[in-house]
């Protein structure tokens, strides 16, 4: 890719309820014409000056760029101008697969922070080789999911090696505690991926996959755990009930561990659960939120309950949490590892913000940042990578002193 391109960042769907709160973590951390070229994208030019009014005066100066998410033209006019794109523009299997093409064909990095694993799958398999031939570093997930868990699982082996000698070859992530909203850009999301499997079989197929995202030659191995309803965990002290970030956060750890060549063990296991405490009051509380996630998704699974979700109970798309709710939120998460020999280590990542947007607008600004201005080309070739392969050893420290996280060892 040539280096003499108009930005190092452009960032699509400014005017969206995640781009807006990008937008403006951008501002505050790089100004307009501070040490990132950046500039807004979107398909409406009033809408991004009023976004752009509404940032300041810092950001007074920042460019405006139109293109449309199905207009390939565009894209491709776009993404030829800048060294990244940064893209909030979901949900991605209807939105999202025009930008990822141009960047691939154009040899240009993208980041995102889409949990669609079906659609992941689709561009992995039918963009890979582009990006390869032309050096487009492509990296999805980088929100809540899945940064805390791949730079988690990534930062207890860390620890483990340091420790023991040797990796954790089975590890298990509990939420001790979080607080956060559901947006409508996700509400959308989730509508739209559970209403994919139900009409496709192969959609399904590759949805209950724990190994869909990894390279073809390791697309299956040892068989995953799965929390599907309440359970106790003796190590943890703690009742277990489902995660539903764990359909996404789960794929990403393998593929990351594909990825690096399988270091923790042919075997490793990995998988993801609430925790809701011990006793009879935890095992309530598991089974109070397995039943409400049980009957979510089958509410969504049919055409009349789902659009009743959509009316009646879901948030809009461009509707969020408030800035207070977000300023109140927080997530905590507790990595559990085992290594083969037995020896146990547990590490914590907390967030300050709601998990799903004041925490995630963080996040995924440092990991554009990371992309975009901080990545050797050489060290890191073309093709499709995770937050923990591409990203890790630039990105744990700026989120530690920009964006609230914690990452701490727990020696017992």
């Amino acid at each position: 890719m040539s280096q003499a391109r108009d930005y190092d960042l452009i960032l699509l769907g400014a005017t969206g309820f995640t781009g807006q709160l990008l937008a403006d973590y951008l501002v505050g951390r790089h100004g307009a014409n501070g040490d990132l070229r950046w500039a807004l994208a979107g398909r409406n030019r009033e809408k991004l000056e009023k976004v752009r009014a509404d940032l300041g005066d810092a950001a007074s100066d920042l460019p405006l760029l139109i293109a449309d998410s199905h207009d390939r033209e565009s894209l491709n006019a776009l993404v030829t101008r800048t060294k990244a794109v940064c893209t909030t523009v979901g949900p991605y299997a209807l939105h999202g697969s025009d930008l990822v093409a141009a960047c691939a064909a154009a040899g240009t990095d993208y980041c995102d922070l889409t949990g669609e694993v079906p659609w992941m799958r689709q561009m992995l398999d039918q963009h890979a080789a582009a990006a390869r031939e032309s050096g487009a570093r492509l990296v999805h997930c980088c929100g809540f999911d899945s940064i805390p868990s791949d730079l988690g699982v990534w930062y207890l082996q860390r620890q483990a090696m340091e420790r023991f000698g040797q990796p954790c070859t089975r590890v298990r992530m509990g939420v001790e505690r979080m607080r956060g909203t559901m947006s409508g850009g996700t509400a959308a999301s989730m509508l739209n991926i559970i209403k994919q499997t139900r009409r496709d079989p192969e959609v399904a197929r590759v949805a209950k996959n724990p190994y869909a995202l990894c390279p073809p030659e390791q697309r299956d191995g040892v068989r995953q755990p799965y929390v599907k309803g309440p359970e106790f965990d003796e190590g943890l002290n703690s009742w277990l009930a489902p995660f539903v970030m764990a359909a996404i956060n789960t794929r990403i750890v393998h593929r990351s561990h594909a990825l690096l060549g399988r270091p923790w063990g042919k075997d490793f296991i990995y998988d993801e659960a609430m925790m809701t405490g011990p006793g009879f009051a935890g095992r309530r509380r598991a089974w109070g939120w397995a039943l409400g996630l049980g009957g979510f998704a089958l509410g969504a699974s049919f055409g009349p309950t789902r659009s009743l979700l959509k009316k009646r109970v879901l948030p809009a798309p461009g509707e969020g949490p408030t800035p207070e709710q977000r300023e109140k939120g927080f997530f905590r998460l507790l990595f559990d590892g085992r290594t083969e020999s037995g020896e146990r280590l547990r590490v914590r990542v907390c967030g300050d913000r709601d998990p799903g947007y004041g925490s995630t607008a963080k996040m995924l600004g440092e990991a554009a940042f990371t992309l975009a201005t901080d990545l050797d080309r050489d060290a890191l070739p073309g093709g499709f990578w995770t937050p923990a392969t591409a990203l890790a050893d630039k990105l744990k420290p700026r989120l530690e002193a920009h964006a609230g996280l914690v990452f701490e060892r727990l020696d017992d």
